[in-house]
């Protein structure tokens, strides 16, 4: 799975005021009607005012860090599944039931292609620790139990995602 987006924006969406460090910024992905993905940064306080002009697939919020000047922009255009993992599992990023589920259907598939590692459950067996290959990073997820249901939501997810249902059918 990869797409070409926008980066984190530098000003909020709605108000047009730009962002100041420390800000919680809401990002939205959102497919249009042409299947195109967008992405829509907003100060959280005014989500209430987003209304998005597609199905929005997902949503994180993200403390606002101004880009260093040397940081290369372009790195950051190309999302893949291991590049919205690393942004959906950031400990700064607040979890939704959607993104939680989204995480770990990413953290399958980047387990399968070998750039994250698990490292067992913790102490109380309540999370999974997978080890970011690359970066070293550890990162902690819900050790549910992968049902039947849960790859039919995230399949929809998916579905807005790429412009189709990614799973046809699943037996149950």
């Amino acid at each position: 799975m990869e797409l070409t987006l926008q980066p984190l924006a530098s000003s909020c969406c709605i108000s047009g005021l730009p962002f100041g460090e420390g800000d919680r910024v809401a990002s939205h992905l959102v497919r249009g009607a042409g299947l195109e993905i967008r992405r829509y940064d907003l100060r959280e306080d005014r989500s209430a005012e987003f209304l998005p002009d597609g199905i929005v697939a997902c949503r994180w919020v993200q403390v606002y860090k101004p880009r260093a000047r040397e940081e290369n922009r372009d790195r950051a255009l190309k999302l893949t599944a291991e590049t919205l993992f690393l942004a959906l599992a950031d400990p700064a990023t607040e979890p939704t039931p959607e993104n939680v589920r989204l995480v770990q259907f990413l953290a399958l598939m980047l387990e399968r292609k070998k750039l994250l590692r698990s490292r067992g459950l913790t102490a109380d067996g309540a999370r999974q620790r997978l080890e970011h290959l690359k970066s070293k990073g550890i990162y902690e997820l819900p050790a549910d139990e992968l049902t039947p249901e849960f790859f039919r939501a995230v399949s929809q997810q998916l579905g807005v995602l790429v412009g189709e249902p990614v799973l046809q059918k699943l037996p149950g």
